[in-house]
């Protein structure tokens, strides 16, 4: 694989991840019973859709096609997050729960991709500009997490 070819499809493998995280976010928000979480769910969404925008500049200035859609399994994600959703009343804790393992795993599909030594420099340093936002936005997630089981 050249290393042009293996740029593109890191970069739209975690495009993919990036709008399954946004997407995430955005039902997040809906389900969100109090609302106390609606607004950074939102605000985590918009930031992950600049990530995503990014990207996908990125796969474009390499002469590729950008992914514009999520990952097969993240639909099937969404369908149990809104069953699991019905089932506990839409309560936040589970919500936030959620929220965190979608972050554990997009942090580390990012992760992996900055471990990645095949990649072009320039693709690198985009990937650790984006990660520095999921970094943040997993963190928050992580705090908000552990507040709520402290305050059991």
């Amino acid at each position: 694989m050249t290393s042009n070819s293996n740029d593109i499809s890191t970069l739209n493998s975690l495009i993919a991840t990036t709008i399954d995280s946004a997407d995430g976010y955005e039902e997040a928000a809906k389900d969100s019973e109090s609302g106390r979480f609606g607004s950074i769910f939102i605000e985590r969404a918009a930031e992950r859709r600049e990530v995503m925008t990014t990207l996908q500049g990125e796969v474009r200035r390499l002469g590729g096609e950008p992914e514009d859609d999520g990952t097969m399994l993240a639909g099937a994600h969404r369908v149990f997050v809104n069953l699991k959703s019905v089932v506990t009343g839409k309560d936040d804790k589970a919500i936030v729960n959620e929220v965190e393992r979608g972050e554990d795993h997009i942090k580390a599909k990012y992760e992996e991709a900055m471990a990645d030594t095949d990649l072009s420099p320039e693709v690198s340093g985009v990937i650790r500009e984006c990660y520095a936002s999921v970094r943040q936005g997993h963190d928050q997630m992580r705090d908000i997490k552990h507040a709520m089981e402290g305050g059991r």
